[in-house]
């Protein structure tokens, strides 16, 4: 910009140079300064006045110089002319000097904006990247986490049902002392008979049972009578559908021993089997259990 200032500012020096050559000069004075020579002493002789030419009128002198003057105005107007023309030569190269200098300045200015926006642009998308691979390790930490988690709940869960099968297997040894049993089994009956509270009941057992179940019907008839203050009930045993005998092959399926009781009609339903009472102890218990297995109460 400095340069287009000195450019513009010798422009105006040759306009006001131009402009100062084509003024007109002042004429020169026709008549010459009058000179005083010395004094001399005056002649008494008479002179003859033919004797001089006669002087040239003062119109005549003054016409001669103007025209001398004349030839001067062509040659000062071409001069303008071509003062002019050049003038108008530098302003148009001013002009095209100022439009590239001003579109350089433009590039300049958007090259340098597209290289902030495309800086700003790579920051941005560099600061989400680095959020997003923070928040994939976070949940990749998180779901290792639940899988350990996972995993020692499962082996918690193993743990415990390995304890059940424990004891679904202690249970095959119950039916093994027979007089033992056959106490239990009136128990079993007892307690069904009260949760009823029928008049008639039919009952069911495992085949192998039938004969300890027949046995002790007329006690359980009796304490179930004096407990209940009622007349003793009508107990029918089921001898055309029997209970699934003892498990050989550790058959979930399978019934380690006890009674099912049900009304007539078949609509109340009491099932006091041993394997039915493990599971309802077991799992009222079960709190209890992984608090002493792993120190801490499971709901």
């Amino acid at each position: 910009m400095d340069r287009v200032h000195g450019m513009i500012a010798y422009a105006a020096d040759r306009v006001a140079a131009t402009k100062g050559s084509t003024l007109p000069r002042p004429a020169r004075p026709l008549t010459s300064p009058t000179t005083t020579s010395p004094s001399l002493p005056l002649s008494t002789t008479p002179v003859d006045s033919s004797l001089f030419s006669p002087p040239l009128p003062r119109a005549v002198v003054v016409v001669a110089g103007e025209q001398q003057q004349q030839p001067r105005g062509p040659s000062g107007s071409a001069a303008a002319k071509m003062n002019d023309a050049d003038v108008a030569k530098q302003i148009q190269q001013m002009v095209r000097f100022i439009r590239q200098e001003a579109e350089e300045k433009a590039s300049e200015i958007s090259v340098s904006a597209e290289e902030e926006f495309n800086i700003e642009k790579l920051q941005l998308v560099e600061a989400e990247k680095k959020k997003i691979r923070q928040e994939y390790e976070r949940k990749e930490k998180q779901v290792e986490l639940n899988a350990s988690r996972i995993k020692v709940l499962q082996a918690q869960d193993d743990l415990v049902n390995s304890m059940k099968e424990d004891a679904t297997k202690q249970l095959l040894r119950v039916s093994h002392n027979h007089h033992e049993y056959k106490n239990l089994l009136k128990e079993l009956v007892v307690q069904g008979l009260l949760r009823l509270k029928e008049p008639a009941v039919l009952l069911r057992c495992r085949k192998e049972d039938h004969h300890h179940v027949e046995s002790v019907l007329h006690s359980a008839k009796h304490e179930y009578g004096s407990k209940a203050e009622v007349h003793h009930p009508e107990i029918l045993v089921d001898h055309d559908v029997y209970l699934p005998s003892s498990p050989s092959s550790h058959d979930s399926h399978e019934i380690s021993g006890g009674v099912v009781l049900a009304s007539r009609d078949g609509k109340i339903v009491c099932e006091n089997t041993l394997d039915a009472r493990l599971e309802v102890v077991f799992r009222k218990k079960l709190p209890e259990i992984r608090k002493l297995l792993f120190g801490q109460a499971m709901a």
